[in-house]
């Protein structure tokens, strides 16, 4: 399997401090977001690793390499200043992901979970992790259901950043820049995206009380 970190974004929120690094290089006790995934998925026995590139993108290239500290082999999607976004961006490294259901993290997650072992079913497009709804937001994005992901009228599930997806859900798109999220919510209408539930200690580092709230 192939893994995929999307790093590209600029963070704004976490402005001044993504001024002059990239959000994903953002140190949390001690260690960056991105090398904190980078040793998540060589634990999990994942080598090939996509890293797509923007915002300050050669700080990533200077620090990561060609990921053999990890034990890994890292290739980098540059978007350069045109930034994708999640759809755009993956749908831009498709030609690195190969055939088969590949894993996606957002960079801008801390979490001690472990990569998920996960298992698509045969008519799955994909599967998503799941967490419970943090405090700082009104409502979720999800519910689950049977192990489906399904867009209810008041969610109490947050996406966390984690998901795993075939090649074939990005089938009808179009190269340019676009959100993802469209998509997941058009196939969990259709039944076709499986889900679970991380419980564990999980934080989208999103803003400077957050970080400094981890970091404490």
């Amino acid at each position: 399997m192939i893994a995929m970190i999307l790093a590209a974004g600029r963070g704004e929120r976490l402005r001044p401090l993504t001024d002059t690094q990239p959000k994903s290089l953002v140190e949390v006790r001690g260690q960056s977001l991105l090398e904190r995934h980078l040793e998540h998925i060589s634990k999990a026995g994942i080598k090939n690793v996509v890293i797509n590139l923007g915002w300050l993108g050669e700080q990533i290239v200077e620090r990561v390499g060609s990921g053999s500290e990890f034990g890994l082999n890292v290739i980098y999607s540059d978007e350069g200043d045109n930034v994708l976004e999640t759809g755009g961006g993956i749908h831009k490294a498709l030609p690195f992901l190969g055939n088969e259901p590949f894993l996606v993290l957002n960079a801008d997650i801390f979490s001690q979970m472990p990569v998920p072992n996960i298992t698509l079913r045969d008519n799955a497009l994909g599967h998503l992790v799941l967490v419970p709804t943090p405090d700082y937001r009104a409502t979720g994005d999800f519910d689950l259901d049977g192990g489906l992901v399904r867009n209810g009228e008041t969610p109490t599930l947050t996406f966390a950043g984690v998901a795993m997806y075939r090649p074939e859900f990005f089938d009808d798109c179009k190269p340019g820049r676009f959100s993802i999220v469209p998509m997941m919510r058009q196939a969990a209408e259709a039944g076709r995206l499986q889900g679970s539930v991380y419980e564990g200690e999980w934080a989208d580092v999103g803003t400077p009380e957050r970080l400094k709230a981890l970091s404490e």
